[in-house]
């Protein structure tokens, strides 16, 4: 496995910087966004809700992409039509091209994030793709960290429509190099050992999908993505409506992203002691008691730190952990194919998340958000603890 460190690595890096550009940018410059288009918060959130509904539409089809070799050319090459996308975004006359804009972008969301990344590296790795996928969440868990600071600067120094292709060329010519290194990379340790062989099992969806597990983690996953979601899309303007400072607000935004990383470096650490399935049920925990420290944090203001902290730990860890527990319940035969279907109901719960939040915050202000998003977190800790607490793995 040694010998894989660099290239995995370099695919870290690849999902940090476009992370960045594709999904940390829009709720990092929302406020700047808001004040130069005039259009509302739902307006300008119905671009990314387009973009995750196309993501989750199309994700199923570049699993199985993936079982049939294409991964490293969609790792590659996909950032490139992301990076243009998002430039272009910067450029929209009107709220129909926005909205046309991010259509596409969801295309390039759907082949070159977690999903594909993670089924490309169980593909080549088989039983050591888990600690790959460790190490590639470790290092992509800064990419909030990166991002908001970064937002902030481009912002307010280029505008709006300057921070966007800031981060194009972000992913440009930093994700898109590095990332067809990693692959050919890969593909040439790979070549030099023994081949693996990755069967074919075209009836190990539909098997998949007669089992309760299958939809036990598709519903857990869909209801902590639209918690994060939610809360990740208006956490500026949440922070701010707990007293905090707009100064205060992006620097614990921007603590979400180190949490993430410790949250995972525990689970590297302890990996030998912990089963998957009690990591899950921590990490559903720690995001209920995250949204009850939100709450409360109107009473005092820097508990909102202490937020970030325990929502980025539970979100970062379940990230890591999803396909970890794919191929523990469900196997790994079509492992890129159940595990995109699967990834499904997250993705559309990430496409709901901003327009619902918009939503929240029409009807009844941050409270409403505050507690839909915490009866969302008890919702997906109950059907864990159903799910897995008598996981023998």
């Amino acid at each position: 496995m040694s010998q894989t460190n660099t290239p995995v690595y370099a695919l870290a890096v690849g999902q940090t910087l476009t992370y960045a550009g594709v999904y940390y940018a829009f709720p990092a410059i929302l406020p700047d966004l808001l004040a130069e288009t005039g259009w509302t918060a739902a307006e300008l959130a119905a671009g990314p809700t387009l973009g995750f509904l196309v993501m989750a539409a199309l994700t199923p089809f570049t699993g199985r992409w993936v079982d049939r070799g294409w991964g490293g050319e969609l790792l590659g090459y996909m950032p490139v039509l992301a990076a243009l996308c998002v430039a272009a975004l910067g450029f929209a006359p009107t709220l129909g091209w926005w909205l046309a804009i991010w259509a596409v972008l969801g295309l390039a969301q759907a082949t070159c994030l977690y999903e594909t990344c993670f089924a490309f590296l169980t593909r080549r790795l088989g039983e050591d793709a888990r600690l790959a996928i460790t190490r590639v969440t470790l290092v992509a868990g800064f990419s909030g960290t990166l991002t908001f600071p970064l937002g902030d600067f481009l912002a307010r120094n280029y505008g709006a429509q300057g921070a966007l292709i800031g981060f194009a060329l972000l992913i440009l010519f930093g994700a898109v190099p590095v990332n067809i290194w990693a692959v050919r990379a890969l593909r040439r340790m790979e070549r030099a050992s023994a081949p693996r062989p990755h069967p074919r099992d075209p009836g190990a969806l539909h098997a998949a999908l007669r089992r309760p597990a299958f939809w036990a983690i598709s519903a857990i996953f869909g209801m902590i993505w639209l918690n994060h979601g939610v809360l990740l899309t208006f956490i500026l303007m949440l922070f701010q409506d707990r007293g905090a400072s707009a100064g205060m607000a992006t620097i614990a935004a921007a603590c979400i992203g180190p949490s993430q990383v410790a949250g995972r470096a525990l689970l590297l650490v302890f990996a030998a002691r912990v089963s998957n399935a009690r990591a899950s049920l921590w990490s559903l925990a720690s995001i209920l008691v995250a949204g009850v420290i939100l709450w409360v944090a109107g009473v005092l203001p820097a508990l909102i730190f202490v937020f970030a902290m325990l929502q980025g730990a539970g979100a970062g860890l379940l990230s890591n952990l999803r396909p970890i527990l794919v191929a523990d319940l469900l196997g790994r035969r079509g492992f890129g194919t159940v595990s995109g279907a699967v990834a499904v109901t997250p993705i559309l719960a990430s496409a709901a998340a901003p327009s619902v939040g918009a939503a929240l915050l029409h009807a009844g202000g941050p409270g409403l958000i505050y507690g839909a998003c915490l009866a969302m977190a008890a919702g997906g800790l109950a059907i864990g603890i159903g799910l897995l607490a008598r996981s023998p793995r």
